[in-house]
């Protein structure tokens, strides 16, 4: 991964067309390199997630140029590298597992984390987990809690219980949340050690049942 983080700082500080194109060797080097690792992921977590089977890396790599035409941020490129792997591919409304790249100082989340759940879900099916929560929280809050070291994305939280939904739920803080995924930071060390697929895995491994048990929830709002 050193080639990816070294590419990422480079860009971080140089993001312009002029600069990407005397360095785009290095740009297909450090893809190629990230490629090769979600491809070894989706081998891996299909182990415990056959869901993932089957996939290729270019159905979970998220595209590195910047979509800029309605964004007051004109910089041509990202400054990170991520890769969605879940059933059907980065594409798909269903929960799964997130890999992300990105130096200190980037300005986008600002370091590297893995996460698994949904972020930014349709309303449809956001409202559909809210219901589960609703008449299954004891089972939501034991997927995310056997989820070690993984911690619970509320900093988009709403204030209160959204309309319809009991405020005097058990599970009323649950209920609030927009985004229901788990996130675990790790630094440049964690990276860059021999055993990153591994570790990745063990990590990632422990999420299982927290996406099956939104996956359900997807289905419903599917059907």
């Amino acid at each position: 991964m050193k080639q990816v983080l070294d590419f990422l700082n480079d860009i971080r500080d140089n993001n312009n067309r002029e600069w990407f194109e005397a360095h785009r060797s290095e740009f297909d080097e450090a893809t190629a390199v990230f490629a090769k690792f979600v491809e070894q992921l989706i081998v891996g977590i299909s182990h415990f997630d056959p869901t993932v089977s089957g996939l290729k890396p270019k159905d979970c790599m998220f595209r590195f140029y910047r979509d800029i035409r309605f964004s007051p941020n004109k910089m041509p490129f990202k400054n990170h590298f991520g890769a969605y792997i879940c059933q059907q591919g980065r594409k798909s409304p269903f929960s799964g597992y997130y890999f992300h790249v990105e130096p200190k100082g980037s300005g986008y989340l600002d370091g590297h984390l893995m996460a698994s759940g949904l972020y930014g879900p349709q309303p449809n099916i956001l409202k559909s987990v809210r219901e589960e929560i609703m008449l299954n929280g004891a089972a939501f809050e034991a997927a995310f809690k056997e989820s070690t070291g993984f911690v619970l994305e509320d900093s988009q939280a709403l204030k209160k219980v959204p309309r319809g939904f009991p405020v005097d739920s058990p599970w009323a803080e649950y209920l609030k949340l927009k985004n229901p995924c788990l996130f675990k930071s790790f630094d440049d060390a964690y990276l860059l050690s021999d055993q990153l697929l591994e570790n990745t895995l063990e990590a990632f491994s422990h999420t299982v049942n927290f996406n099956n048990w939104l996956n359900k929830a997807v289905e419903y709002a599917l059907d």
